[in-house]
């Protein structure tokens, strides 16, 4: 028998805006969490010890390994908002998210275990196109049941403190997932004396069939929220153009955006300053301590955090997470040879804050997803959480790439000692860039508006719209009229938020060509730049044995960004081809623009 979500007698479940509380089970909880463990342990290796692993000991060249990353996360990042709009649309007996939670994870962990395992007999050249096929088919795979598996968590509960605390479980998963993953191949190699092949081979192996089954097993148990399932989903484009008028989303994203420019560098960079700086006796035994001290201080302080959220609030319990995250990351710049100690004591610090910003964004952002619904009257869990990956993952894509390849520029070699220059470079790009980007995300964070008091009057106003009653936006004062009362009708209003303000005036200005005329420059434009920069990044690239340098990575992650750009605007054509026929009258998009009622209405009814 499946789950059920559980409400309150005053809550019932098909009203989906009460906003009275929404309790879930413990094993709900449990169920709906579970697959992170095995999908924690599935990136720890790929973002930590694959690099390494493919550089130092299948010997590729560090610039292909930025090259393979570049490529395969840009393309990732393009399938992301796909992923989450399919998802959102998606309508079968099992529901909008299950099916994917099926069909993902055996696929993803078949190339996870692919790239875990490079044949011994491949040369350098080969090695690299091994690793940037699997790494590609990784992420592409991970997309197709990260996403619906993230959307279904809003849609679970609608109460304020249950979502921290749901995603708090899931999110503890995720750290215990770390912690095995960051240990097991220094024990496995110390303990069995394999070496790193046979270690990774292992491993692929057994991740892999415990991905598949957690996932499963969450398919099969937890049903989805049903009068949710049933809603109409949001066209993409208008859809993004909305959630960009959502403020606190807005704010929320670009936190996490300006963190996320860094993202990548302390995954990617940690094994090279422990090898390189600190200069243990075992390196590989010193990561795995060092991790699991990162990781494990973070677990054990998760139910702290997820109290401070519930007595503090969600921001002031996120904001206080900053503070020792940037703290403990900009002190280790200042130690050197020897200094492992003092690295897991400034480890372990930072690592307190680790687990209250893996579930403080989510919550967050189901709370925003409440206040689009205001708005639109509809819910769009799959692509807020496809929007809220994919732009920060393109931003964090030279963090991953792009370091790797600095290093290969000022003379990194494998396995050897490092030149000044090169210690210096992984000490200020491991310890300074995170903390500097950490305290700008800090001062975006502190304008976040959505507090408990103000997420109860979201969901009352959404409540009174469902009843067909005016409603008052907590934020601002203004009243909200419900979407199929408002003067332009919905479906028009959806269909006109294919084109920006801007476009739409020059519409009314220069008439029926405009529309067409701006698509198309901004659809060459962004092909162009793509095309170009894909150019750029080819001619950097040589034989096996020549390094294409940082220019090649940068290029390549713009050519994907200027492509999903491109995507973006040839699927607004066919809506231009329509808005040029006419068929939508001049007052409707006036008023669509927002000017005066007094104005448009009698011209609308006129119309009518």
């Amino acid at each position: 028998m499946a789950i059920e979500i559980s409400a309150t007698a005053d809550s019932p479940v098909a009203a989906s805006a009460a906003p009275a509380s929404e309790h879930l089970s413990w094993r709900l909880k449990l169920l709906y969490g579970a697959p992170n463990f095995a999908g924690a342990a599935l990136v720890i290796p790929i973002l930590i010890n694959m690099p390494k692993f493919y550089a130092d000991v299948v010997l590729v060249p560090l610039g292909y390994l930025a090259i393979a990353i570049a490529v395969a996360r840009s393309l990732d990042a393009c399938s992301d908002p796909v992923v989450g709009w399919f998802s959102d649309r998606t309508r079968t007996r099992l529901g909008r998210r299950r099916p994917y939670l099926l069909v993902g994870p055996p696929l993803c962990g078949i190339a996870f275990y692919l790239m875990m395992s490079p044949p011994e007999h491949m040369s350098g050249e080969a090695s690299a196109l091994w690793f940037g096929a699997t790494f590609i088919l990784y992420f592409i795979f991970h997309t197709v049941y990260v996403l619906p598996h993230y959307a279904l968590g809003p849609e679970l509960t609608l109460d304020y403190n249950e979502r921290s605390s749901l995603f708090g479980v899931r999110e503890g998963f995720t750290i215990l997932g770390t912690i095995v993953a960051s240990a097991a191949p220094g024990i496995m190699m110390r303990m069995l004396h394999w070496n790193e092949r046979e270690v990774y081979h292992c491993l692929g192996i057994a991740f892999a069939l415990l991905l598949t089954t957690l996932y499963w097993l969450l398919a099969w148990r937890v049903r989805e929220r049903p009068e949710f399932a049933k809603r109409e989903s949001n066209p993409l484009v208008p859809g993004v153009r909305r959630a960009l008028r959502n403020r606190p989303f807005r704010i929320l994203l670009a936190s996490y955006i300006v963190g996320s420019i860094t993202g990548a560098i302390p995954a990617t960079l940690l094994p090279f300053f422990n090898a390189y700086v600190i200069e243990p006796k075992s390196p590989a035994l010193w990561l795995s301590i060092e991790l699991l001290g990162y990781f494990g201080i973070g677990f054990l302080c998760l139910p702290l955090w997820v109290a401070a959220s519930k007595r503090f609030g969600k921001l002031n319990a996120w904001l206080a997470s900053f503070v020792l995250g940037i703290s403990g990351g900009a002190a280790m710049f200042f130690i050197g040879k020897g200094d492992t100690g003092l690295l897991f004591l400034l480890i372990s610090w930072a690592g307190i804050a680790f687990g209250a910003g893996l579930f403080l964004g989510p919550s967050m952002q189901a709370d925003v997803i409440d206040y689009d619904e205001l708005y639109t009257g509809r819910r769009s869990e799959g692509q807020y959480t496809a929007f809220w990956s994919i732009l920060p993952k393109f931003v964090a894509i030279p963090s991953a790439a792009v370091p790797i390849a600095i290093l290969a520029g000022i003379g990194y070699v494998p396995n050897a000692v490092q030149t000044p220059e090169v210690i210096f470079a992984i000490k200020a790009i491991f310890a300074l860039a995170p903390a500097v980007c950490g305290a700008l995300s800090f001062l975006i964070a502190w304008k976040y508006p959505i507090t408990a008091t103000v997420h109860r009057a979201i969901l009352e106003g959404v409540a009174r719209h469902n009843r067909g009653e005016n409603a008052i936006d907590p934020l601002t004062g203004a009243e909200v009229t419900p979407p199929s009362a408002r003067i332009v009708d919905e479906n028009a209003g959806w269909f006109l938020d294919y084109f920006s303000p801007g476009e739409l005036r020059r519409y009314l200005k220069n008439g029926a060509a405009a529309p067409q005329r701006d698509v198309f420059i901004s659809a060459g434009a962004s092909i162009a730049v793509a095309i170009g920069a894909a150019v750029l990044a080819l001619s950097r690239i040589g034989g096996a044995h020549s390094d294409p340098g940082t220019v090649a990575s940068l290029s390549i992650v713009t050519a994907g960004f200027a492509f999903a750009i491109f995507l973006f605007h040839m699927l607004r054509v066919g809506p231009a081809r329509e808005l040029a026929s006419g068929a939508i009258g001049a007052e409707i998009v006036r008023a669509h623009l927002g000017e005066s009622p007094a104005e448009i209405e009698p011209k609308l009814a006129t119309i009518a």
